[in-house]
């Protein structure tokens, strides 16, 4: 297996990519500790991925949170092996419709969250450690009505080179999977109506020269490899699995 007995604590953990990971991981032998907002869909996940997990709810916007987070880790297993900084979102709206709002919500999550996620992570990590974080093809598309979401994501790719560097005397790894358009639920959170919302993604699946959207799974075995020690010699990179569509 190839995450046997290691700590592995996932953000944005309870749908979508980040499940689907969690998933994987715990098949691979992982004790995994889940982190998403939604009562629900925490519940929900907890019972998918079954006993020796764990669910915390946290929201990544407060400092506090994420405090409360990383102490509920240290308490249980005294450390994390590998943290998948996989929360986000993002809103869709033209340039003369961003508000304040939109801006500081996408940021907090997308960048302030993931920054202060690992900030507090990294005391519990020691030589071998691993860092995964979840950028989007779109740090390097131009598309658009997602500029705030956009410029987000490429703001981590950024983190996963800075902060890459910084960590390596430690021997602590930062990578990134980079997903392109994924058959999850992000999408329907865009904030678009459902017309346009089928227009959008139709549009998009015209332009990815494997002619489909990815799935959850396809992207968790990349962030698998990154989390494990298959990819023992890479730090600061980044691997996208967007079907073709930012690479050709």
């Amino acid at each position: 297996m190839k995450l046997n007995d290691k700590v592995v604590l996932v953000t944005g953990g309870t749908s979508g990519i980040g499940l689907a990971a969690a998933d994987l991981f715990r098949r691979e032998g992982a004790k995994v500790i889940v982190v998403g907002t939604d009562p629900k869909r925490l519940k929900a996940a907890e019972a998918q991925l079954g006993t020796g997990c764990l669910a915390i709810a946290a929201n990544l916007r407060c400092s506090a949170d994420i405090d409360r987070v990383i102490a509920g880790v240290r308490e249980r297993y005294g450390r994390i092996d590998v943290l998948f900084a996989n929360a986000g979102l993002g809103r869709a709206a033209p340039l003369e419709a961003v508000t304040e709002v939109d801006l500081d919500e996408q940021f907090e999550v997308n960048f302030k969250g993931v920054f202060f996620t690992i900030q507090k992570a990294v005391p519990l990590m020691s030589k071998g450690g691993s860092v995964v974080f979840t950028t989007s093809f779109l740090n390097t598309k131009g598309t658009p009505g997602l500029s705030i979401l956009s410029a987000s994501k490429a703001a981590v790719r950024s983190l996963t080179r800075t902060l890459g560097a910084e960590l390596a005397p430690r021997g602590i790894r930062i990578n990134a999977v980079s997903p392109g358009p994924i058959s999850t639920p992000f999408a329907s959170k865009l904030g678009l109506s459902e017309q346009e919302l089928k227009a959008f993604a139709e549009g998009v699946e015209g332009q990815v020269p494997l002619q489909r959207f990815g799935e959850a799974d396809e992207v968790s075995r990349a962030a698998l490899f990154l989390a494990s020690d298959d990819s023992s010699y890479m730090t600061g990179a980044e691997i996208v699995v967007d079907g073709g569509l930012s690479q050709f």
